[in-house]
């Protein structure tokens, strides 16, 4: 419920005199009373992407470091409108926050809103029922398999450096290592980075001129107990070329987004424990976003198209490696530039994989069934 005092008949320095006015445990209190005024939808409908818009206000004004919307099915699990905010100025007379937008199954789900203050500690807000209902055209049936076919020369135009075009057997060792990366805290696989993965080369084979990638869950058991899921890898780092892609390089791949539960396909560099930039990652319970990262200078985007991005679909993704900033491309179309770039000394290994996520951030595989996705080619212009 909204305070009944306002800040016309309360002034902030008022109100903050009252704040430290209190004794030390009731004054935390008041810090963290962040009240929620307003959050849609209530309803949404299967297929249906939407975002979610949250209204909070506060006693007093404060800085909020992250703000979104959660979402939680029956068995709990964690399925939040994505893109939260962040650095949010929360005052009495209050303020919007709008997500990203999301699909989700036909259900019954608890929504809430969130704030994490600077302490770094999580405030969860009033929960109410979200609805989904069952699309009333029902699903729709999957058509033919596009064939993927060769681009035009990308638009940041240079010379083509660095190919793999799949016509053939991975060229293991002399290209292409599959079987470990310094990314993976144990080499072969990585439990603290919510990653089933057991890294297998035979996870990945060629057909018809495109990489398939097939996870298939395992009787090994990962540290933290839960169990593997061998899948593949590609990594140009440890190979004999040793290709790295640096700063002014374009990179551009052509994939098959997947569509089954836990699916986490990226492509991404690596180098010396980090210059990592993720051209993109992908998931089937975000059907129509994908994840754009710069981790070199902290830029991020939740990229949107219903149209261009969806499961089984395949997507064009580039990505130019400026040293002031970094652009991201999709279907030949620059989507976003991120101002900050990765320096001019910028160098990293390029890796191309299907994880498979343990269900912290994206609910986890469903069932046994293998899950797989794919790649029609790997390109380097410089």
């Amino acid at each position: 419920m909204p305070f009944s005092i306002r800040p016309a008949r309360l002034g902030v320095a008022a109100a903050a005199a009252m704040l430290l006015a209190l004794p030390l445990a009731g004054r935390a209190e008041a810090v963290r009373l962040v009240t929620q005024d307003g959050l849609a939808p209530t309803g949404m409908t299967e297929g249906t992407a939407a975002s979610a818009q949250l209204t909070v206000h506060s006693l007093v004004c404060i800085t909020a470091r992250t703000v979104g919307v959660a979402v939680r099915d029956g068995a709990g699990r964690n399925l939040d409108f994505p893109g939260a905010a962040t650095n949010v100025r929360i005052c009495p007379g209050g303020v919007t926050v709008t997500t990203g937008s999301r699909t989700l199954p036909a259900g019954t789900y608890t929504a809430f809103g969130y704030w994490q203050d600077y302490a770094n500690a999580w405030h969860d807000l009033a929960q109410q029922t979200l609805t989904v209902a069952p699309s009333s055209t029902g699903p729709t049936p999957p058509g033919p398999t596009p064939t993927p076919d060769d681009p035009d020369i990308p638009l940041p135009g240079g010379s083509l450096v660095w190919s793999e075009e799949f016509d053939g057997s991975i060229a293991w060792g002399s290209k292409w290592v599959g079987d470990r990366s310094s990314a993976y805290r144990y080499g072969d696989h990585n439990p603290d980075d919510n990653k089933l993965d057991l890294l297998n080369p035979g996870a990945v084979e060629t057909t018809d001129g495109v990489a398939v990638f097939t996870a298939t869950r395992s009787e090994q058991r990962l540290e933290n107990g839960r169990r593997a899921w061998e899948t593949g890898l590609l990594t140009t780092e440890g190979s004999d070329e040793g290709f790295r892609v640096h700063a002014g390089d374009y990179v551009e791949t052509k994939v098959q987004l997947p569509e089954g539960a836990g699916a986490w396909p990226a492509l991404w560099t690596w180098r010396n424990g980090g210059s990592e930039v993720d051209s993109f990652e992908y998931h089937p319970d975000n059907p129509h976003l994908l994840e754009l990262t710069n981790h070199v200078r902290r830029g991020a985007k939740y990229y949107t198209d219903a149209d261009a991005v969806a499961p089984g679909k395949w997507v064009t993704i580039g990505t130019r490696y400026g040293t002031n900033s970094v652009d991201w491309y999709v279907n030949g179309e620059r989507v976003w530039s991120d101002g900050r770039g990765v320096g001019q000394r910028w160098s990293a290994y390029l890796i191309l994989n299907l994880s498979v996520v343990a269900g912290k951030y994206h609910p986890g595989p469903d069932g046994a069934e293998p899950i797989t996705a794919a790649a029609d080619y790997v390109r380097v212009y410089r």
